[in-house]
């Protein structure tokens, strides 16, 4: 190995290192908490930690509130998750990453710097189970030139417009949409596909663009935004020039 090679990896190796290991007394503290939480089954501290609705990833139905949490508890927390958050060391596998937070590993569990839980990516077998039932499900109730999709993304609804967004898989998003007094089993007004995700800033305001022609169809979703803003935007553009543009509510997501 060349000696450049070897300082390179020692300087990733140390740097990962010295990351873990500068994890501020204080986050440690309350993650060390969250552990024994954990380790004592303790759904009511653990729940204090969470500010619901809790996302869960679509098309998992979100956890509405703290009973709705107790009793979802053991499909989030199974044996295995447990396992990997109790034996865990605050000082080693739980690193800040800038603004993002605090995570566990490599980002089964976010925390943000005081102590609440911002998300859990982690999947239990269960959950995996239901997201599977859920998007079967959701390929009988959507016209069948539609139902090749490897996932679902987000329903939208405008004054005039239900837009369908699925993933297709390899970073490809389609656009579907109907007139609104027509269902999603009918057959769609506009489909395309090879649409393509943009994260817009570090707040998570995001948007997808999908090109036909010289049109551009823009479907944005505001998670940081103006006090009374719509939660989702249509903006249609025809040659580069602005042609349509509609607040959207997100039906499921």
């Amino acid at each position: 190995m060349k000696p450049f090679k070897i300082v390179l990896v020692f300087l990733i190796v140390n740097s990962s290192f010295l990351r873990a290991q500068d994890l501020e007394p204080e986050y440690q503290k309350f993650i060390s908490k969250f552990i024994l939480e954990v380790k004592g089954g303790d759904k009511e501290g653990i729940a204090k930690r969470i500010k619901f609705p809790f996302k869960r990833e679509y098309p998992i139905p979100s956890v509405k509130d703290k009973a709705d949490f107790v009793k979802r508890y053991n499909q989030i927390f199974d044996k295995v998750f447990i396992e990997k958050i109790i034996k865990s060391d605050p000082a080693k596998d739980w690193s800040e990453v800038g603004w993002r937070g605090i995570m566990l590993n490599q980002g089964d569990l976010w925390m943000d710097t005081d102590g609440k839980i911002i998300s859990i990516n982690y999947q239990s077998n269960e959950e995996l189970k239901m997201k599977s039932s859920k998007i079967s499900e959701q390929k009988k109730n959507v016209n069948s030139s539609l139902s090749n999709f490897k996932k679902p993304v987000a329903i939208l609804e405008t004054s005039k417009f239900r837009i369908r967004i699925d993933d297709l898989g390899n970073d490809n998003y389609r656009y579907a949409s109907w007139s609104i007094q027509k269902k999603m089993t009918e057959t769609p007004d506009l489909v395309i596909e090879n649409g393509v995700f943009f994260a817009d800033g570090t707040g998570g305001n995001h948007h997808y663009e999908f090109k036909k022609g010289n049109f551009r169809y823009e479907c944005h979703f505001i998670v940081l935004g103006e006090k009374n803003s719509a939660p989702a935007a249509l903006l249609v553009y025809q040659s580069g020039k602005e042609i349509l543009s509609q607040d959207a509510k997100i039906v499921s997501r």
